[in-house]
């Protein structure tokens, strides 16, 4: 995890970008998968920015752009000692905007996809960014942070991406502040309920990008925490 996320616009989530100082309405899109370009939210000095990037990190000493390694997630227990990520951990952090992520479950013969998000659909992710450049090219890259999963997420998945809260959005998109890799904000804890939504199959296929398999309505829902919803 998080392998697939979507961004589909809607209130919630234009509300997240605005209480994060960026007054710009997201396109959607769907079941985004690594090596695709994503939305980056992070401060530049006194500027924060929302800048598209591509989510497979790719640091700044590599010798070229290729996926040797996955490098599409991080995991918070190794961001100090990691050499890919402790130096963005250090003062390159930023936050993925996203309406929900995608995992699969093993349900039966077959692994059955589910969407995750909250009440307001719209998550704000932590995640480390990193600038490639050689000759001519530059390359903005990002990675989205994961943890243990909370009690109620582990039978969906052992693992779960950072869920920032607004206060913890602004430490961690602050480079000045120092953050270690057993900060309270990587708790393997919900932060907030979680609404989880069956998916048809046709999602594990990353070139389908069909809104409508996302934003159907689904007759099996979830609300971690809580009961069953139909």
């Amino acid at each position: 995890m998080c392998g697939r996320f979507n961004v589909i616009d809607n209130p919630g989530l234009r509300a997240l970008l605005k209480d994060l100082g960026i007054d710009l309405t997201l396109p959607s899109a769907a079941n985004v998968a690594p090596t695709e370009d994503v939305q980056l939210l992070r401060d530049r000095g006194t500027e924060r920015t929302l800048e598209t990037a591509r989510w497979w990190l790719t640091p700044s000493w590599a010798r070229a752009v290729d996926q040797k390694y996955a490098m599409f997630n991080a995991r918070s227990e190794s961001l100090s000692t990691s050499r890919a990520f402790r130096h963005p951990f250090k003062s390159q952090r930023g936050v993925v905007p996203m309406s929900g992520f995608i995992e699969w479950r093993k349900e039966g013969n077959s692994k059955q996809p589910w969407l995750i998000s909250n009440e307001e659909s719209a998550l704000a992710i932590a995640a480390l960014w990193d600038v490639w450049s050689r000759d001519d090219t530059t390359l903005l890259s990002c990675t989205l942070v994961t943890t243990a999963a909370a009690a109620d997420f582990a039978p969906w998945h052992h693992r779960m991406p950072v869920m920032l809260t607004l206060r913890e959005c602004e430490r961690w998109l602050d480079g000045n502040q120092l953050i270690d890799s057993e900060d309270p904000l990587f708790r393997d804890e919900l932060k907030y309920p979680l609404i989880l939504k069956a998916l048809p199959e046709a999602i594990g296929n990353a070139r389908n990008k069909d809104l409508s398999m996302v934003t159907a309505k689904s007759d099996q829902v979830h609300l971690l925490g809580g009961t069953t919803v139909t």
